[in-house]
């Protein structure tokens, strides 16, 4: 199994909920009152029989007109032709802008041969237009464009890839193992998007429910720990590939 991050940068975003490009080396946050600022890494995991990607980033174009996803995905050695899953934890902005890319005035699927998994109740949230956290023109342009596999709570989806409903960050959010004869991957998307947020116990106020996030934050940083697993920080700005410790209560991550 190869595991490769691809970093879109740093962002903020405020009660507007539009992402900013920022750089902390020219710019000055005390100008943007009110913002998060986070970081986004998609991830493309190679096995045996499948190049995944885990989720996509916020669909943004270089000076080329050319998604950032797609050329970072050609950097690490392959072809966007050759996604064969897209592993979705959930549909916020943030995670789902890379699904499509425009062309011609348009949005179509960026990705159109892989197949798509999602969770049945986020897919159907999402498509409602019922929330500004998800765009839901990208989900009417995958609308049959797309092979999509609605899955429902927690199970296998094929050998060696499994999923679990997990419902911390938003009501249906899921999370993702990948094993192989080589190891186990963990990708918590929004449940576990960052290293600090373990070591520091923290309860977001963006989470559809903290607490419940909080715990299981807890659940699987033990269990990365007591079994070894690479753990993927969608979010993180300094480790977003990384191994975690738990010794006397306390959590600490190494990067891989």
């Amino acid at each position: 199994m190869n595991i490769f991050a691809l970093g879109e940068g740093s962002y903020s975003v405020d009660a507007s909920k539009k992402f900013i490009p920022f750089d902390p080396q020219t710019d000055n946050a005390k100008e943007r009152p009110g913002s998060l600022f986070i970081h986004v890494n998609p991830f493309l995991v190679k096995t045996g029989n499948d190049l995944i990607l885990m989720d996509t980033g916020l669909g943004y174009k270089d000076t080329r007109d050319e998604l950032f996803l797609h050329q970072h995905i050609r950097n690490v050695g392959f072809e966007p032709e050759e996604v064969t899953l897209v592993l979705m934890s959930h549909l916020h902005y943030d995670h789902s802008g890379g699904l499509v890319v425009e062309r011609n005035g348009k949005l179509v699927p960026s990705l159109p041969e892989a197949t798509h998994v999602i969770q049945k109740g986020e897919w159907e949230f999402a498509i409602s237009g019922k929330s500004s956290s998800y765009h839901q023109e990208i989900f009417e342009a995958l609308n049959d464009r797309v092979n999509i596999n609605i899955v429902e709570g927690s199970g296998e989806l094929k050998p060696g890839i499994n999923y679990e409903l997990s419902g911390g960050h938003c009501p249906f959010h899921q999370v993702f193992w990948i094993e192989d004869k080589s190891g186990k991957c963990f990708f918590g998307g929004d449940e576990l998007p960052e290293p600090e947020q373990l070591i520091r116990k923290f309860i977001a106020k963006y989470d559809y429910d903290g607490r419940k996030a909080m715990q299981l934050r807890e659940e699987y940083g033990k269990k990365a720990a007591a079994e070894g697993w690479t753990c993927l920080f969608y979010h993180s700005k300094s480790i977003a590939i990384g191994t975690v410790t738990y010794n006397d209560e306390h959590f600490n991550v190494l990067p891989v």
